[in-house]
């Protein structure tokens, strides 16, 4: 659950990360923009035509002048997002840095047309050689890459495509991600369903036109990923399973048998390279495998997660599908029930001269990891060391509060026979196929003996807390030796997320766990047996147990062995009441610089700052303040595109250059030039467009921030309707210094009625630290709202414009519950509630939300009592037209049983409701007509009710 369903603007979806509360305009990368005209005579270029009205008759209405017909409150969305949609106000996605053979710098990133339009496309723009000593900022051009060949039709995608587009909140429309494979200048992207590739050789005219894969395709290929060392090699997943495709021999290859496709859902339950519903959904990690780096023995390995959702409850939609059956199954784990269980796994394959994909086989680890860490529930983040010789693994607990960050060693991973076992399901449909075997089945391979040369499994980091380990992206290794690692890591230990810069000690090999002996750190051939502890002799088809040594469970217990934390050195970078954010951390490895991304200055904006190795604690801050940045660097760290914004400022994107100029290597030294800009936003000419930010303190202390969309009518001496934009959660921060447009297009549109609109960061919003953020540990529901309202009447007493009689509570998803509560908690405050896709029970919500924010059911029984809604259906008023819940029916999210729920209490205590289903959608309002229904709708009734 985050921010991002709709709330806003609709349409599309949210773009991805819960950045306002809200969804909105196609996930399009349209952020932070608003400048629009409206009906009442508000222009597009900042010409305003005040109304002519008196105060009496806008005391009246919920808006300005009389209330309108249906047709007239349709006409009045469709003008206001037609004039928003034309705002120049993009943010570049995906954007990747890639130096051409004649030492030009080329920039690649996913943008609409910077004119007009709706699908998103992929475009570059080169970089000038040449510094520019000029007084005029530089425009640099771009260019589309490729053909628009793809364009409506991508909006027919499949379930599986669907779901991975609600998962990263991202655009139905155009291109949605790409690959790009730096060095050949290889793009690959998904689209209808499938994949389509180009080369960029950087030196021809005109536009690309990609050409689709020759894949073996049963259902939907979704990510693909360039082979790093071999850019004719792509994989990807196809039917719950990794195949990889050679480009130019077109022969593809079924790398894993996990799922089979012809059974039915329900029966169908491994799939590999996938990550499950709550790891997408609740941990942001949307990959499933991950290509070794480099190798020097031509084996090209894959580490992969295999799922099972065995002990996952199934439940089912209606079907999202125009053909194909009437409903749809899922997985969905509720809080307190079974999680779907993950295995780390490695598949290998070889080359042929023909180019075919040969000798595929899948290797296991030696000793499970659940088995070595049996409190593992989550592996939250996976991927390769740089120089390929390890996994690493970030493991999360149930409760989030323990997390392992764990070195596997390559040699871990080993071919597991059984003289038993069967082919693989649909092997022998497969004769190219060279995975004729597959690993015993049994739970006790583990208990078999282990090579003395197998360096253990090592941790190398714990991180715990009191209430849950936020985890984050920020972990990049530095140096490994043969017998230390040291990296950079986050921590929120002192109660606010700081860099460290940590050195831990590594074990050589099984045999003398303890001992200083070394190993040379080279690449492990995994294709010599003495790798493997449990091995067949092909030739006679029985097994053989080569004379390993058992591995001591004693070293697994966290006891002074390779899985306790041997930290020997641990320096912190940054310090202080403020937090670094949890991704983009970049390292310049020759001048010893971390570049990194934090809210030191204000947490209403982000911005870049700096920090040498050498001396710790003395940052450089490298943007302006009074501006909220988003920064990409190139991979040296000589060069960053800086996109940036404040609430006044549509955004723009500069390319700039940095050099460091001191010999000793200090921040101080770093020299930032201009290479001139790819976009730029300007000042907004209409102002009243523009929110005002307050900062009031609560009675408990602490500073809440609140943002103040004015009524665009105002007039002194007049108190208006207002409308509370509600989110409270955790995770979100509605409140920035960033500007307002597009994904608040629906605050704009109320505030263009003559609506005042507000939003509150409450306690437990993100960007405040441990202490703050964890305010509604174990109470969701029960706090919030205290917060909410006590800020509400300070700004209504500091304002003097708000009419308290007349406050309607409005959000979605976690806002929506917010609002069903705000009703029964404070219906003396809140004329109305609007709530979208509401959480009704944390009951019935997913187990990575709701545990770590309210622990397990069993554990805080009278938390989630008082939590849930439908224990107050009595508190719900009995006047009409107080209560309008809105909700998707085929929300895989947050379920249209939590709204049936309500509703069948409401019906038993006959009680009043309205309610506003959309049959075909999900969490997010998708679909245009939609969306546009949902904007009508909530006009027709603040103005009707209000």
């Amino acid at each position: 659950m985050d921010g991002s369903s709709v709330g806003s603007a609709g349409g599309g979806g949210g773009t991805n990360g819960p950045a306002s509360g809200s969804g909105g305009n196609g996930g399009r990368g349209i952020r932070d923009s608003d400048e629009s005209g409206d009906e009442n005579g508000l222009g597009t270029n900042g010409q305003q035509s005040r109304l002519v009205a008196s105060a009496e008759a806008q005391k009246r209405s919920s808006g300005s002048g009389q209330k309108k017909s249906w047709p007239e409150l349709k006409a009045l969305v469709n003008d206001m997002r037609r004039q928003m949609a034309s705002l120049p106000s993009m943010f570049p996605m995906n954007v990747n840095f890639r130096t051409l053979s004649d030492g030009r710098t080329r920039v690649y990133f996913l943008s609409p047309p910077p004119a007009t339009g709706w699908d998103t496309a992929l475009f570059y723009a080169d970089v000038p050689q040449s510094e520019r000593d000029t007084r005029a900022p530089m425009r640099l051009e771009w260019s589309p890459v490729l053909e628009p060949i793809i364009s409506h039709l991508s909006m027919n995608n499949s379930r599986e495509v669907q779901l991975l587009l609600e998962r990263k909140r991202l655009s139905i429309w155009g291109i949605t991600s790409y690959e790009l494979h730096k060095s050949s200048g290889k793009i690959v992207f998904p689209a209808c369903n499938t994949l389509y590739q180009c080369w960029d050789t950087g030196y021809g005219e005109g536009t690309l036109f990609p050409s689709e894969l020759r894949i073996f395709q049963r259902s939907s290929a979704i990510d693909p990923q360039i082979c790093p060392q071999n850019s004719d090699l792509v994989a990807y997943v196809c039917n719950g399973d990794i195949w990889v495709v050679h480009t130019i021999s077109g022969h593809s290859e079924r790398l894993t048998y996990a799922h089979d496709g012809r059974r039915s859902f329900a029966e169908d339950p491994l799939t590999a390279g996938v990550p499950s519903y709550v790891m997408q959904e609740e941990f942001s990690r949307y990959q499933g495998f991950w290509w070794q780096p480099n190798s020097d023995d031509k084996v090209y390995r894959i580490v992969y997660e295999e799922v099972d959702e065995s002990d996952v409850s199934l439940y089912t939609f209606p079907s999202s599908q125009s053909v194909g059956g009437d409903y749809e199954e899922y997985r969905f784990p509720r809080a307190g029930s079974p999680n779907a269980k993950s295995k780390l796994k490695l598949v290998q394959f070889r080359l042929s001269e023909s180019l075919k994909i040969v000798d595929a086989c899948i290797k296991e680890l030696q000793c499970p990891l659940t088995y070595a860490f049996p409190w593992l529930e989550y592996i939250v983040r996976i991927g390769w060391t740089p120089d390929s010789n390890y996994v690493w693994a970030q493991l999360l607990n149930r409760v989030q509060q323990r997390l392992d960050l764990v070195l596997i060693p390559l040699d871990n991973f080993c071919e597991l026979y059984s003289s038993s076992s069967p082919s693989p399901t649909g092997a022998q449909n497969h004769a190219q196929s060279t995975n004729s075997t597959k690993p015993c089945s049994s739970n006790d391979y583990w208990k078999l003996p282990l090579d003395r040369s197998t360096r253990p499994m090592q941790v190398i980091y714990t991180e715990t807390s009191k209430s849950w380990v936020n985890v984050h992206d920020v972990v990049q290794f530095l140096e490994i030796t043969d017998s230390s690692v040291t990296f950079l890591w986050a921590s929120e230990e002192t109660g606010f997320r700081h860099l460290y810069l940590v050195t831990s000690s590594l074990a050589t090999n099984g045999s003398s766990i303890g001992s200083s002996s070394s190993r040379n750190n080279h690449p492990v051939d995994n294709t010599n047996s003495n790798h493997h502890h449990h091995h067949m002799d092909t030739s006679s088809g029985e097994e053989r147990v080569n004379n390993h040594q058992h591995y001591n469970h004693a070293n697994l217990d966290g006891s002074g062995s390779t899985l306790a934390p041997r930290v020997v050195n641990k320096v912190a970078l940054t310090s202080g009441e403020w937090e670094v954010l949890g991704r983009n951390v970049w390292y310049d490895k020759q001048n010893q610089l971390v570049y990194f991304m934090g809210v030191r200055e204000t947490p209403l904006e982000k911005h870049l700052y700096a920090v040498s190795l050498k001396k710790p604690n003395f940052l450089r801050l490298l943007t302006v303040p009074g501006y909220s940045f988003t920064v990409e660097f190139n991979d040296n760290c000589t060069m960053f595109l800086q996109t940036y914004c404040n609430i006044q400022t549509l955004p723009s994107w500069e390319l700039v250059q940095i050099k460091q100029t001191c010999s000793s290597g200090t921040v101080s030294g770093l020299e930032l030039t201009s290479m001139g800009y790819l976009f730029e936003g300007g000042p907004s000419e209409n102002t009243q467009f523009n929110p005002t930010i307050y900062s009031p303190r609560l009675a408990s202390g602490e500073t809440i921030h609140v943002m103040v969309f004015k009524p665009h009518n105002f007039t002194l001496g007049v108190k208006y309707p207002t409308v509370l934009n509600v989110y409270g959660g955790p995770e979100v921060q509605t409140v920035s210094n960033t500007f307002k447009g597009m994904r608040q297009l629906r605050m704009h549109m109320l505030a263009a009625q003559g609506y005042c609109v507000i939003c509150i960061d409450s306690r437990g919003s993100r960007h405040r630290g441990v202490q703050f953020e964890s305010h509604i540990r174990c109470r969701m529901g029960t706090v919030e709202l205290n917060d909410q309202v006590e800020v509400l009447k300070l700004i209504a007493e500091q304002l003097g414009y708000i009419d308290m009689d007349r406050v309607a509570i409005h959000g979605w998803s976690y806002g929506g519950y917010l609002s069903l509560m705000g009703l029964v908690q404070y219906p003396e405050i809140f004329k109305l509630s609007i709530a979208g896709a509401p959480v009704t029970s944390w009951e019935y919500y997913d187990t990575g939300y709701t545990e770590r924010y309210m622990d397990l059911p069993e554990n805080n029984r009278s938390g989630y009592t008082a939590g849930s809604v439908l224990n107050y259906i009595h508190k719900f008023p009995d006047e009409d037209n107080r209560l309008l819940i809105i909700h998707g029916l085929i929300d895989e999210n947050v379920h249209f049983f939590h709204t049936s729920q309500l509703v069948n209490g409401l019906i038993k205590a006959n009680k009043p409701y309205q309610l506003q289903v959309y049959p075909n959608e999900r969490h997010s309002l998708r679909n245009l007509e939609a969306s546009k229904h949902y904007e009508t709708k909530l006009l027709s009734f603040l103005q009707n009710h209000l």
